[in-house]
């Protein structure tokens, strides 16, 4: 390659959205390359053999081998003590039909935390696909101790290709390694999961997402987190935040509305190891779970009235705030009622919606207002996790029914109507 475009392709390091200035990985990608898959590693050499053998052996969705081309990835070992690093490059030379990148770096104390680990690798996949000019192109995140599936890279294509901006994969945690847990972590976790699944679909009924609709799930983190170079460059970059770095990223994607798709044809399997490299990880979260069993602490969460409630309100906002971005100019009346619902200053509220948001942003003000005045917490006292499950179960066959009933299988939204007519008959419970 001429030393024209090698310069070029050094040059977009000034380009990145938070200016990531090392250039890991000096070799430009392959011209057919449409996905860039990064792998932060931190003393992974028990799993990250398995973690590269996934991805090693990709399939497209009707079960044919994936072009190698297609895809390459860029691992980085940051301040390992062990040997992950030249397990890695071992594999590498055993497997030259992968495109894999192998980088070996120390960070200084103050960087050497998973979310600027992440940071520089994202940054790196943007500036390889800008270079190859596909604003389309796919930045894929997983990790060293997590399992690809082998249509993993196909289905974010596929995801991408139907209009997603960005793709959160469902993660699992294998039925043998859920065996060796903690019982009440165990428990924690299952319950967790389908209190999520259960939400997630009441959200497709109260405020449905057009470019997220059930079947879908509820995970947006960084063992199988994809997004297309475009989006990531709108949306600023990854954060630099400690922990937790993903959902800071799927926060400043929902600012800018990007069409995100929790997808469940997008599938990893992940470690369900009780210590973990993140504060805010899985790994710590199991262990809180365990800690709270010794303790006797029951597992307590949002009510189904504070759920349900809350989404109501946030379709009404956005038919509310989509009417003012074509003209229409709300009464106070009208304001002050969701105001009151959401625990919010009316008058703060109305200043709000006179704002330039999007209505990822502004829902976020809104989060943190509630939190900040406090009425929303009061009034909603939480509950034990088991109580909420059945809870949620049985409203949740109601609105079905009551879908079915009118063969709305899918409701494309609610009016306010629509829930004034649930309320009467008893479906929303408050």
């Amino acid at each position: 390659m001429g030393d024209e475009r090698l310069e070029l392709f050094a040059d977009l390091a000034s380009n990145l959205p938070q200016k990531s200035p090392q250039l890991l990985v000096p070799t430009p990608p392959l011209a057919l390359c449409e996905v860039c898959v990064i792998v932060p590693v931190r003393n992974e050499a028990q799993t990250i053999e398995t973690t590269l053998s996934a991805l090693a052996y990709q399939i497209d969705l009707k079960g044919n081998k994936l072009d190698w081309r297609r895809y390459e990835v860029i691992l980085l070992a940051n301040n390992c003590s062990d040997n992950s690093a030249e397990i890695a490059c071992y594999f590498a030379r055993r497997h030259p039909e992968l495109v894999l990148h192998v980088v070996e770096i120390t960070l200084p104390p103050a960087e050497a935390y998973i979310g600027r680990v992440r940071q520089i690798l994202m940054d790196e996949a943007y500036r390889r696909l800008v270079y190859l000019r596909r604003r389309r192109g796919i930045i894929a995140s997983t990790d060293g101790d997590s399992q690809v599936t082998p249509t993993w890279i196909a289905a974010n294509i596929a995801e991408v290709a139907a209009g997603a901006d960005a793709v959160g994969g469902r993660i699992y945690i294998t039925k043998s390694d859920r065996a060796t847990l903690n019982p009440y972590a165990k428990a924690c976790y299952l319950r967790e999961v389908g209190y999520r699944f259960l939400i997630a679909e009441l959200e497709d009924y109260l405020d449905p997402d057009p470019d997220d609709r059930f079947p879908r799930h509820y995970q947006h983190y960084g063992a199988s987190l994809a997004v297309t170079a475009q989006m990531y460059q709108q949306a600023g970059g990854l954060p630099a935040v400690r922990t937790p770095e993903d959902v800071a990223f799927y926060q400043a994607l929902l600012r800018v509305n990007a069409r995100f798709r929790h997808s469940p044809l997008v599938k990893v399997v992940t470690s369900a190891r009780e210590t973990g490299r993140a504060a805010l990880g899985l790994a710590n979260q199991l262990h809180q779970w365990a800690a709270m069993g010794m303790g006797e602490q029951p597992f307590l969460v949002e009510s189904v009235n504070a759920i349900a409630l809350r989404l109501q309100v946030r379709h009404q906002l956005r038919i509310l705030w989509s009417g003012i971005l074509d003209g229409y100019q709300p009464d106070i009346a009208h304001i002050a009622q969701i105001a009151t619902d959401l625990g919010v200053n009316v008058q703060w509220l109305a200043k709000e919606l006179t704002q330039p948001h999007t209505f990822g942003l502004l829902f976020e003000k809104i989060e943190q207002r509630q939190e900040k005045e406090g009425i929303w917490a009061q009034r909603w006292q939480k509950v034990e996790i088991r109580q909420v499950i059945t809870e949620l179960r049985i409203y949740l066959d109601e609105l079905r029914k009551k879908c079915d009933r009118y063969s709305l299988s899918k409701l494309p939204s609610f009016s306010a109507q629509d829930f004034a007519n649930l309320q009467a008959e008893r479906l929303i419970p408050f």
